[in-house]
């Protein structure tokens, strides 16, 4: 009898925990963009490489991170995860930043992992379809050569625009080296299913002490990947993983060389199509994260991997040289948010982890607020 009714107990209690969670899934469903908690679902494209799964929550029916397609919108807002807004809420993104500054209508066609022939592609098929004013891509320094490079000679429908030869270009950047652990498939499903595992799991409190930790490890080198930097009388506390992009803006490589070629034949190419349309192309320089903090970093040689930050913050200058005279030679106007996101850098302009190396909150309202103010003087005539 006493058995019965621990087994009575027991079954009460769990499904009370499990009426509990859904009530609780339920009510942050209503109250939360699920688009800035859960993590998106994506499937394979022979154009786009990958997009966002259809009917995914929390985004719009053409696969972005919207509440809905207009109609018509004064802007199109195209890029990578610097424009889709990682790390931040959708409210946060830097397109959003400028629809409450300007008052414009403002579309987001950015997506992680995009490069210039999805700026392209997404532009001729679907940006021009809303009829916009201004047509605003934000282009990163710290990728955009490379994927450009990844998907032109990886994918059979841009072989269009090769020049040279290169086999078994693999375009999956999307792609993870790092080994599976146990629970991870379990973890992951999670993470595109549950607000209220996200929300546990991921949310500030505990992210917090994890990266505290992390923070810590840093200092001791003990990731060799990893190296922070940690300014206290000028409230600066970043992570920085320069490896990767030192070799994603590597001048002496004929990959990223060729990547810089197709993404400048790109340009023009969307250049031509906002000027047939009626509408104007602007480009949006946004810097690596080293580049911000170069004046700290830039032949600091009492940090971890000093050569390394000092490799990316002199390629990205020279790439940034080649960009900003191309674009004067082609008429395509352009704002550059370096200057702006210097001048800010004790502001907590990066997402404060070891980890994503993506801009926070304050950060895309710097890059913001820069479109914003090109685009009022545009207006104004100034």
């Amino acid at each position: 009898m006493k058995f019965k009714h621990t087994i009575a107990i027991s079954i009460l209690l769990l499904v009370s925990f499990s009426l509990g969670i859904l009530l609780c899934e339920a009510g942050s469903r209503l109250i939360l963009n699920p688009a800035d908690y859960l993590s998106a679902e994506t499937v394979r494209d022979d154009v786009l490489g990958i997009m966002i799964a259809p009917n995914s929550s929390g985004f719009d029916e053409w696969g972005f991170r919207n509440k809905q397609v207009p109609a018509t919108a004064d802007v199109v807002a195209i890029g990578d995860s610097h424009t889709f807004g990682n790390t931040a809420a959708m409210s946060d993104s830097w397109p959003s930043v400028v629809a409450r500054a300007t008052g414009l209508e403002v579309y987001n066609l950015g997506l992680g992992g995009y490069g210039p022939n999805q700026y392209y592609h997404l532009l001729t098929t679907k940006g021009l379809k809303l009829h916009p004013k201004w047509v605003v891509c934000g282009l990163y320094m710290g990728d955009d050569f490379e994927n450009s490079f990844s998907i032109t000679y990886g994918l059979d429908h841009w072989s269009s625009f090769r020049s040279g030869r290169w086999d078994d270009v693999d375009s999956d950047i999307w792609g993870t080296s790092e080994p599976l652990v146990w629970g991870a498939g379990v973890r992951n499903w999670l993470s595109q299913h549950s607000m209220v595992y996200r929300i546990v799991f991921h949310g500030q409190l505990l992210a917090t002490v994890k990266e505290n930790i992390r923070f810590s490890e840093a200092s001791l080198q003990s990731d060799p990947s990893l190296t922070a930097l940690i300014v206290e009388d000028k409230n600066i506390r970043e992570a920085f993983r320069p490896i990767g992009i030192a070799s994603r803006l590597d001048q002496t490589s004929a990959q990223i060389r060729e990547g810089m070629r197709v993404t400048f034949h790109l340009i023009k190419e969307m250049y031509k199509a906002c000027k047939e349309e009626g509408c104007r192309l602007l480009i949006v320089i946004i810097p690596t994260k080293e580049t911000v903090f170069s004046e700290y970093l830039e032949n600091n040689s009492r940090l971890h991997l000093h050569e390394t930050l000092s490799k990316v913050i002199v390629n990205e200058r020279s790439a940034r040289k080649a960009l900003v005279e191309f674009l004067a030679s082609e008429g395509i106007a352009h704002v550059d948010t370096l200057p702006a996101l210097k001048q800010s850098v004790g502001n907590q302009l990066y997402a404060q982890t070891t980890r994503d190396m993506h801009p926070g909150k304050n950060g895309y309202r710097v890059i913001g607020d820069a479109v914003s103010e090109y685009l009022k003087r545009s207006v104004s005539g100034g």
